[in-house]
């Protein structure tokens, strides 16, 4: 363990760009990790690096930002929703929608979910008459 603390203080340090600290963090928040080797602790920071590297490249080359000569957000929330290998980030970078647009599908559901209810209540009653 020693030898690895060793290297990792080293060369291989800097070949990530990710505070390893903050990772060492993350990776203790979860309840099934008690004790993080080094070398792991380097290969997920470098692995997590190397994604957001992917994603980031595979974003601005497939969004609009090129003409800009940028990485927009929108290009990061177009990239999860219909990139199959990004599709499971689609709750973190959801599309940008208007505050206005948004409470009108909040009120939507709330509707739809009161009709479910009354709908609920009739299959009842339909099904004592039945006995």
């Amino acid at each position: 363990a020693e030898m690895a603390a060793a290297r990792l203080s080293g060369t291989e340090n800097r070949l990530v760009s990710l505070p390893l600290s903050r990772i060492r963090v993350i990776m203790k928040s979860s309840p099934e990790v008690s004790s993080i080797n080094q070398d792991a602790l380097f290969l997920t920071a470098k692995a997590t690096e190397l994604f957001v590297q992917y994603l980031a490249t595979y974003s601005y080359k497939h969004g609009r930002g090129k003409e800009k000569n940028a990485l927009t957000y929108t290009d990061l929330s177009h990239t999860a929703e219909e990139c199959e290998t990004f599709q499971f980030l689609a709750d973190i970078l959801p599309k940008k929608i208007l505050a206005s647009k948004y409470l009108k599908m909040l009120e939507k559901e709330k509707r739809d979910g009161e009709m479910r209810e009354d709908d609920d209540e009739a299959e009842e009653e339909e099904d004592e008459d039945e006995d």
